[in-house]
């Protein structure tokens, strides 16, 4: 008797926890969110739809409740609903409302406005409102894509090196802004067409070869050779590379991310704030070069061996960049 007992709570445990399982699975099934689609045409003119999960029975169906300035026009199915509003949403609430109460399930959003801004959202089974988003400001934009471009340039010690080893070369201020000019408009170049999508390129080769570049420049002033293109003509060295250069920032603008409707003006600001932040390095470097000339006019052994040294420490560290990024292929 108590064998059989056993078997039958053994028995009876599993049917419970078959029961519980399959609950769970129906209860996942119903935790479909409810999806809202608003997609305006026009300014002022929208166009709502949704899709109510299967579980939720049709007299506890949600209803989207607009703000005072807006009202539904006729319906074109049920879940298909145009309204238009005499105001700017930006800022105003939308409402989820359940006859009943909400089943546990999600709200997706999704907003599409007329200049092709989209916004989504994910509003979680107690957020029953949420509130439009204001549209982007420009001078917003282009203060913070300034910054993140001042930024990048100031913390991308391979694209510093670079400069660094230019102004070095060039020496003279005349030359320094020929050379970096050159720079400027060759990585501006690729940079736009690169973010526009017009070239694309690996990123992990663009990399390696920007490495490259640093280590030819560096090789250039461990030879001190000063009949070599390089010396004598720096800005075409400098615009080649600045080619591939460009590539590199924007490698970093597409992790940044780039507002579909500002592209434009955040393309701009961002190599703008490139400009800001390699023009205040470029300053500080050739201010440095010239002061440590002065010094060391009449110690010409010592001023070559500082050359040598450093450009032997600068192609070190970019060979190793560059063995680095080739592994990562």
């Amino acid at each position: 008797m108590p064998a059989v007992m056993t078997f039958k709570a053994i028995l009876l445990s599993g049917l419970l926890a078959l029961v519980a399982l399959i609950s769970w699975q129906v209860q996942a099934h119903e935790s479909r969110p409810f999806y809202i689609d608003i997609r305006e045409s026009e300014p002022g003119q929208f166009e709502l739809r949704a899709r109510v999960p299967a579980s939720v029975p049709s007299f506890n169906r949600p209803r989207i409740e607009l703000p005072s300035f807006c009202q539904y026009q006729q319906a074109k199915t049920a879940l298909r609903k145009p309204f238009s509003c005499s105001e700017g949403i930006e800022g105003a609430e939308l409402n989820i409302v359940y006859p009943l109460a909400n089943p546990s399930i999600s709200s997706l959003i999704r907003l599409e406005r007329s200049n092709g801004q989209v916004h989504n959202a994910r509003l979680g089974p107690k957020q029953i409102s949420w509130q439009v988003p204001a549209l982007e400001e420009r001078w917003l934009l282009a203060k913070d894509y300034t910054i993140l471009g001042i930024e990048h340039i100031l913390i991308g010690l391979d694209h510093l090196l670079f400069l660094a080893c230019l102004v070095f070369i060039a020496g003279g201020w005349r030359r320094i802004l020929i050379t970096v000019t050159g720079f400027t408009i060759a990585h501006s170049i690729t940079l736009a067409a690169a973010a526009l999508g017009i070239v694309s390129l690996p990123v992990p080769a663009i990399e390696a070869v920007i490495a490259l570049s640093i280590i030819f420049l560096a090789r250039e002033l461990v030879l001190n050779r000063r009949d070599t293109l390089t010396w004598r003509q720096p800005v075409f060295v400098a615009s080649s590379f600045g080619l591939l250069h460009g590539f590199g920032f924007a490698a970093v603008l597409a992790d940044i991310g780039l507002p579909q409707t500002e592209l434009p003006v955040a393309l701009l600001f961002f190599n703008i704030g490139v400009e800001l932040g390699q023009l205040f390095f470029v300053c500080i470097a050739a201010f440095a070069f010239a002061l440590l000339r002065r010094v060391f006019t009449d110690m010409a052994l010592l001023h070559q061996k500082g050359q040598y040294f450093s450009a032997c420490a600068v192609g070190v560290l970019a060979s190793f960049w560059f063995f680095e990024r080739i592994a990562g292929f």
